[in-house]
């Protein structure tokens, strides 16, 4: 049985209304990031719902990780988003890694194109860094 809790009806209309470019890559995304949380030690069952609309995906069981959310916008046709809370290192820490290899909007988004590959690799490690944020903070 796969940890991912079955979309709920909500998650799966979110999908449908993204135009069908944006559909086709955010799937391959969300594919990714189960795949991820399966193969990530400590990360337990994410739970999929919705977040200002927009799928997202969360720890709830673990409380590993922060929540990941996917985004479009049609004003930006051609770029989807893998979204983190803002507050989080996270895009920091990305950016550092991967500054040549993903675009990345202030504190909150990694930027994808659409029309090219999903750079899977990378995707996976970011997605990884992402569902074991809370379980790698030092304790205070």
């Amino acid at each position: 049985m796969s940890k991912a809790a079955l979309a709920a009806p909500t998650v799966e209309a979110a999908f449908d209304a993204f135009p069908p470019p944006a559909r086709a890559y955010l799937l391959q995304l969300r594919g990714l990031i189960l795949t991820t949380a399966q193969e990530t030690q400590g990360v337990g069952p994410l739970t999929e719902t919705l977040k200002w609309g927009e799928p997202a995906y969360l720890t709830a069981a673990t409380k590993s990780g922060t929540t990941i959310r996917l985004g479009w916008k049609p004003a930006a046709p051609n770029t989807a988003q893998l979204l983190v809370h803002c507050s989080t290192t996270l895009v920091n820490d990305w950016r550092e890694r991967y500054a040549d290899k993903l675009a990345f909007s202030g504190t909150r988004a990694i930027d994808l194109d659409i029309t090219a590959p999903l750079p899977r690799a990378e995707l996976a490690h970011c997605i990884a860094m992402a569902l074991t944020y809370h379980a790698r903070k030092p304790a205070k």
